[in-house]
């Protein structure tokens, strides 16, 4: 069910959305209201799963994470055991930061950060064309990122 929300709730969420280290104060005198129904709110979107959480967005080529690659996979089959056994296995690789099912020709992306071309050469090889199941696995490495705005409003 879809959660109802006012110009306000929906100012708040982009001004969190922008500083997520924003004080309770900060926000309130942005958005234009006191700080008690701001905080209010903010646990009223976080209670209702608007806010699902926050986080530190980390530079990955300055830890040392030089190389993002894509991987497109596509299953021999796709009944529901065999998609939960795949995506258990594929939560707990390190190196998949964001995985996707998809529809159609192709049924798993996954976005893949590794700190060089071998460690991904060497996850391809030995751990994805290495599972039973998998059909086929095509792979796009990144010459260089062009937008990365992860907010929703």
């Amino acid at each position: 069910m879809k959660v109802r929300l006012d110009a306000t709730d929906w100012k708040i969420l982009r001004e969190l959305q922008a500083d997520g280290r924003i004080t309770n104060v900060e926000l309130a005198s942005r958005v234009g209201i006191s700080a008690p129904p701001c905080l209010r709110r903010v646990r009223a979107l976080e209670e209702a799963g608007v806010i699902t959480g926050y986080r530190a967005l980390l530079d990955e080529k300055a830890l040392g994470y030089d190389i993002t690659m894509f991987a497109f996979i596509s299953l021999a089959v796709q009944a529901e055991p065999e998609l939960v056994v795949f995506e258990e296995k594929l939560k707990s690789w390190p190196i998949v930061r964001e995985a996707w099912m998809q529809s159609g020709e192709i049924d798993f992306v996954l976005k893949c950060v590794a700190p060089d071309l071998k460690t991904c050469q060497t996850f391809v090889i030995e751990q994805l064309v290495a599972l039973p199941n998998v059909g086929q696995v095509r792979t796009s490495l990144t010459l260089r990122q062009i937008k990365n705005e992860p907010v929703v409003v």
